[in-house]
């Protein structure tokens, strides 16, 4: 298995002997290491969760995008927001946390209980990402949910390979606003139609695939329309006024901010509740004092016969957590088993496990 990067600006090759020196795969133990000990715990910091629906017009989320490209083994291309793009334009962001000028002014990628990461590709989702493609998943018709998604890679892998539904979720609500949400439209228009009567099915599902816009050589798509006419092909007026290709897509998703207690609270309030066949979680462990709230998450919100992959750094210095220490702590409660997936030994031990319940401990 193997994963390569292509930045779309420059149309850049990026080696995976580069990609160890890029700041997508920086090592989150590091960063945690350079904590401030004057933060407040963990545990007393609570961020309420709110729902975040998609604007009127998705595409402005657009407007100034540099994308990057992420491929692994046989899965399908995913692409992401350049963050770099996101640290240089911070001012003009809408940014209520004002994480953006945070964690650029404190040189830090972690700010515990106000800022968790979100912002970066952490190098754990593309082991998982690496074990999705070794084991074959298609997602098909299941619901997913994509818990401390960040950029939301996999829960975005899972809607371009059939999910009926995914759910985001990540602490920060800019996160989700100008990382999350530009990246799920992203590739929806990845996978839009080429033509009007060439790409959608009828029943609106968005299956068809054409050619992808570009929005990072000038910051917007669509400017070379005129290129894109084939013999046969609407005109240009025309294929504007029908309904955009990542509506379909975009109805199938949901997106949320906020800690995991409020997070749960909030979506326990549907009717009905919301059961997940598979919840995503990669680098979320890394802090002791988070497990009780993300235990009771995954205990609420999986399905019955659903799978948890966490994908995890065997051990997080300067804060503490870690795989052994998260298996304890699964252990005291009684309701999961927990068993090894994949073990990546090189460097600092990585590993993907799967949770599933245990008979009749749902509960």
């Amino acid at each position: 298995m193997s994963f390569s990067f292509n930045f779309d600006v420059h149309a850049q090759s990026v080696s995976p002997e580069d990609v160890g020196e890029s700041n997508v795969k920086t090592d989150k133990a590091d960063i945690a290491a350079k904590h401030s000990t004057d933060d407040s715990p963990a545990a007393e910091n609570i961020k309420e969760a709110a729902e975040h629906c998609p604007p009127s017009d998705p595409e402005s989320l657009l407007g100034d995008a540099v994308s990057e490209t992420v491929t692994v083994g046989t899965l399908p291309p995913l692409l992401f927001l350049n963050e770099t793009v996101l640290e240089k334009t911070a001012s003009e962001r809408e940014d209520e946390e004002k994480i953006l000028s945070r964690t650029a002014d404190q040189r830090s990628d972690l700010i515990s209980g106000v800022y968790e990461g979100g912002l970066k590709v952490w190098e754990c989702t593309y082991d998982l990402l690496e074990w999705v493609d070794s084991d074959g998943e298609t997602f098909g018709d299941k619901s997913v949910l994509d818990l401390g998604c960040g950029a939301g890679l996999l829960g975005i892998l899972a809607l371009k390979r059939g999910a009926s539904k995914v759910h985001f979720q990540d602490y920060n609500s800019t996160v989700i606003k100008q990382l999350t949400l530009p990246n799920v439209l992203l590739n929806c228009q990845e996978d839009g139609p080429e033509e009007e009567d060439g790409g959608s099915d009828s029943d609106g599902e968005g299956k068809g695939h054409g050619k992808s816009q570009n929005y990072s050589e000038k910051g917007k798509g669509g400017e070379n329309q005129n290129e894109d006419l084939k013999d046969g092909a609407p005109p240009v007026k025309k294929r504007l006024t029908e309904p955009p290709q990542h509506s379909a897509l975009l109805a199938r998703c949901r997106f949320y901010s906020g800690d995991w207690t409020t997070f749960l609270a909030l979506v326990v309030k549907d009717e009905p509740p919301p059961k997940y066949d598979i919840i995503f979680t990669s680098e979320t462990i890394y802090n002791t004092a988070y497990y009780p709230s993300l235990h009771e998450t995954l205990q609420k919100l999986l399905a019955l016969d659903g799978v948890v992959y966490l994908a995890t750094k065997a051990h997080y210095f300067g804060v503490g957590g870690g795989l052994h220490l998260f298996e304890q702590f699964v252990e005291q409660q009684g309701i999961f088993s927990l068993h090894h997936l994949w073990d990546v030994e090189e460097g600092l031990k990585r590993h993907v496990v799967g949770l599933r319940f245990k008979t009749g401990k749902t509960t």
